[in-house]
């Protein structure tokens, strides 16, 4: 993938809860996540590989300081379940770099310009009394700032967001003084005042606010009214994203009462957006379309073993959002069916101990047994098992335990004989689909012991050869040993 990549891990005072009708997701994306309880209505999450653009390559970290000062809370899960080993909720975006045709052109008058000139960088004089700080920016007043920014040289102005790149980077505590210099001013809460500061004074702000390394970038063009809207908290901080806030004109407490939290990117809990799609990593609510990420669910106690609908022990998850209350099984179920097919061995092995982290703590049959089998796939894939294997037996264990409920007690009552033939004969069809797996697997398995066994004896073969070889030339050299000896041997 072609383009800059930023990471960015933070936390913002506010999360969200959208309509509980997905609006019309941004024109440039959309892609499918399972909702909690299995309903398959698209969602919009934001995922930069779906926003190719040409551009060279450059890799760069965002603040991993969160948008209020203070830094990531612990990711440790209760005793109950550990703790995912992929990683942290955090977000990638690809971003494009300069015009290429622009910088082929550069590189052409490069080499044609003497090697004297092309070393010989221009200097610009500046004055003590034009010169700025980042601490003068988020403290003075916009207007004596942005007069004294305009005479700056752009050198200059680079040097100004280097040195926040690097406050943003590991000096904490710069950052948190920053943050709070430009929160505490009450001259910063009108559009009107921030419309009048210079570009890179404006960026600088936004950066110091959000805490997000990506505004200071040459390559991120918002325009001026983007960026006071992002700062004043009305617009999306997530710059693939940029929605409106509150999303969708959703009205409940927590888009009421958070600011600058986003219901279409961000999890209600940690308030963090990240770029993870077809992922049980997120639990999307069917009530309220809210997202949350699992982690944060297992860490904060919104999964639980306590069923709304009766079922003994079932997992269910709880939706801070609007507390609406979805089993668990269906919405993994419907990602694997969905998404399974597109993963790769790595990302199927974390899908699967998502799931298994979910079900650690049921009690209730389904949910034990889906457990079991997470670890034992797992173990599977570890040992050799392809992928694509491993993930049609999960598949299979799906419908497997979809039948065996459908064949239960309904209502205290039993189900209809046709019906219940009906569901036999899928039974014994599904059961032959995964003895034909489980054929499949075991001729690859002899395929491949048949190719070392063939490789073993083209080895043997080698081997006699050479043996026969070195015999021989041993036979020929005791041969004409032999017959120097007899003619050197003296005459009597």
């Amino acid at each position: 993938m072609v383009g800059v990549v930023f990471v960015h891990t933070l936390s913002h005072p506010r999360s969200s809860a959208t309509s509980p009708a997905v609006s019309p997701v941004p024109p440039f994306l959309t892609c499918w996540m399972g909702t909690s309880s299995g309903s398959n209505h698209p969602h919009q999450m934001l995922p930069p590989r779906h926003q190719l653009r040409t551009g060279g390559a450059l890799e760069t970290t965002l603040s991993l300081v969160s948008h209020d000062g203070h830094e990531p809370r612990s990711n440790n899960n209760s005793d109950l379940v550990r703790e995912s080993p992929a990683e942290s909720a955090s977000s990638q975006e690809t971003w494009p770099l300069a015009d290429p045709i622009a910088a082929k052109k550069t590189a052409v008058k490069q080499k044609t310009e003497p090697e004297e000139q092309q070393q010989q960088p221009v200097m610009h004089h500046v004055s003590s009394a034009d010169k700025v700080s980042v601490r003068d920016i988020a403290r003075e007043r916009v207007e004596l700032v942005a007069e004294r920014m305009h005479r700056l040289p752009d050198e200059f102005l680079e040097e100004l967001k280097n040195g926040l790149k690097a406050v943003l980077e590991g000096n904490v505590e710069e950052f948190v003084f920053l943050q709070k210099l430009v929160q505490s001013r009450s001259d910063l809460k009108s559009s009107a005042t921030l419309l009048r500061a210079h570009r890179s004074q404006l960026e600088i702000l936004v950066a110091i606010n959000t805490g997000i390394q990506a505004f200071l970038h040459p390559n991120i063009s918002l325009s001026q009214s983007s960026l006071v809207e992002i700062f004043l908290h009305k617009r999306c901080r997530n710059i693939p994203c940029q929605n409106q806030l509150p999303a969708d004109g959703c009205r409940c407490d927590v888009c009421a009462t958070r600011k600058g939290f986003c219901s279409l990117c961000m999890c209600v809990i940690c308030n963090k957006f990240d770029f993870s799609v077809n992922t049980c990593r997120w639990i999307g609510c069917d009530s309220c379309s809210h997202w949350t990420h699992t982690d944060c669910a297992i860490r904060d106690g919104q999964i639980t073993a306590k069923s709304a609908s009766g079922r003994s022990g079932e997992m269910m998850f709880k939706c801070r959002a609007c507390n609406h209350a979805s089993e668990l099984i269906g919405f993994v179920k419907d990602v694997f069916q969905h998404c399974a097919s597109n993963w790769d061995r790595e990302c199927l092995v974390k899908e699967l101990d998502f799931v298994s982290r979910i079900f650690r703590g049921s009690e209730d049959q389904r949910g034990r047994t889906l457990f079991w089998k997470c670890e034992e796939v797992m173990d599977k894939i570890k040992g050799g098992l392809a992928e694509t294997t491993a993930a049609k037996l999960i598949l299979m264990f799906f419908q497997e335990i979809e039948l065996d409920s459908a064949m239960s007690f309904e209502n205290g009552g039993l189900i209809a004989p046709q019906d219940a033939c009906t569901r036999i004969a899928e039974v014994v069809q599904e059961t032959l689909r995964k003895m034909e797996v489980v054929s499949e697997e075991k001729m690859r398995m002899f395929k491949k012991a048949r190719m070392a066994l063939e490789t073993c004896d083209r080895e043997l073969e080698d081997k006699a050869k050479e043996v026969a070889e070195l015999k021989a030339e041993r036979h020929g050299w005791l041969s004409r040993r032999a017959t120097e000896s007899w003619k050197t041997r003296p005459k009597k």
